[in-house]
């Protein structure tokens, strides 16, 4: 089985999140940001806000959050204020998870990345610089896995292939890279060259050589507006795109994603998002 779910706001507090995602989108997981995509500070959420949200999930069985960090957020730059930015973001947000995952320890939770762009620095100093940070960050005891994200390429981004990831995480301690996995983003996969389409069964044995599908702990599902390696990142809904409802089907049906969380980041609005949860449902049935 699967499950699947969408970013979420939690603007309207935490346990709102969960029930609109089991009332109204009938979805069974979801992902979120702990601050605005584009930074800032973030919000504390009250305890009494986290139980309640823990007990719907309960209620209704849902499968892992995903939150992921900021957008802005940019753990390789060539910048070093920026790249203390990104320690200090890191920092509270997986206090905050820690916060969530004591509520519910038996389950697994993830704080999902984007490794950064290299800002000129090249790519081999762009990999130690995240791995520098993710360092500074991990606790060897903590409960939340971080996940790098499979990105597209575009500009100087690190993490558009599975050896650019594995990189990174080789750098990592390794009592701290026990709490490293992989977020994989279909859009973005497609886009930095691998083709999903007519050989996903390639693709996810690339991955599991290089990384190890064990580590591959999510799922971002999106068609791409782009062709095969086009290195651009732009989304589009689920068979509008490149990749195709087909190879979407397939994707997720696939043995080796089982039980993974699929989360969409598709360009919707509420029906929209009701509507594709419905179809990937479908597919799973």
């Amino acid at each position: 089985m699967i499950y699947i779910g969408s970013h979420l706001s939690v603007s309207a507090g935490y346990a709102a999140m969960a029930e609109k995602m089991a009332e109204d989108y009938h979805g069974n997981t979801y992902a979120f940001f702990l601050r605005s995509p584009r930074g800032g500070k973030a919000k504390v959420p009250e305890e009494a806000d986290l139980v309640k949200m823990q007990k719907i999930r309960a209620e209704h069985h849902f499968g892992p959050m995903v939150a992921h960090a900021p957008y802005t957020m940019n753990p390789c730059s060539a910048r070093e204020d920026i790249r203390e930015l990104a320690v200090t973001m890191m920092t509270e947000d997986l206090a905050q998870m820690e916060r969530m995952a004591a509520l519910s320890p038996e389950e697994p939770i993830y704080y999902n990345f984007h490794p950064g762009s290299h800002t000129g620095q090249g790519v081999d100093r762009g990999i130690e610089e995240t791995a520098e940070v993710l360092n500074r960050v991990i606790r060897p005891d903590q409960h939340t896995t971080v996940l790098l994200e499979t990105m597209a390429g575009k500009g100087s981004e690190i993490g558009k292939t599975f050896e650019e990831l594995k990189r990174i995480m080789d750098l990592v301690e390794p009592e701290k890279a026990a709490h490293l996995g992989v977020c994989f983003d279909t859009c973005h996969t497609w886009d930095a060259g691998y083709d999903l389409v007519y050989d996903p069964d390639g693709v996810f044995a690339a991955f599991d050589r290089e990384i190890g599908l064990e580590r591959l702990f999510a799922v971002h599902l999106n068609d791409s507006k782009n062709p095969l390696e086009a290195a651009k990142d732009r989304h589009e809904k689920l068979g509008e795109g490149y990749l195709g409802a087909k190879a979407l089907e397939r994707i997720v049906q696939h043995p080796a994603l089982q039980g993974r969380p699929f989360i969409l980041e598709t360009p919707n609005d509420d029906a929209g998002y009701r509507r594709e949860i419905a179809l990937v449902k479908s597919w799973n049935q």
